[in-house]
């Protein structure tokens, strides 16, 4: 067993200056953490920053729809508290907290933007 490892590491040993760079393994870290940044992190604070946006130009009489699937009409928000009140019916109204409205129909649109999944 010694032997072996012996000779797995002999091989592995490359004389100085023979071999890759040294700065090889550092550049692709950098190089793996730039993709991630631009394929992960930077798109999902760009859609986090669009549900901010949406969220603080919510107003009465919107149409939305929450996290959970259910349509209503917004007819009260309170904002120190984070709630917004909801009609889904004549005589039903539920509240539900402002983070879980995902999305807005406004007047006239023919439906809401594609949600990421």
């Amino acid at each position: 067993m010694i032997k072996i490892l012996e000779t797995v590491v002999g091989e592995a040993a490359v004389a100085p200056g023979s071999g890759p760079s040294t700065f090889m393994p550092l550049i692709m870290v950098v190089a793996m953490f730039v993709i991630m940044y631009f394929f992960l992190i930077r798109p999902q604070m760009k859609q986090q920053k669009e549900h901010a946006n949406m969220l603080s130009s919510l107003k009465k009489g919107d149409r939305v729809i929450t996290s959970g699937g259910i349509w209503g009409v917004v007819v009260g928000i309170s904002d120190a508290e984070n709630i917004v009140v909801i009609r889904i019916d004549e005589n039903t109204k539920v509240e539900v907290a402002k983070a879980y409205v995902v999305g807005v129909k406004k007047e006239g649109a023919a439906a809401l933007p594609a949600q990421p999944k």
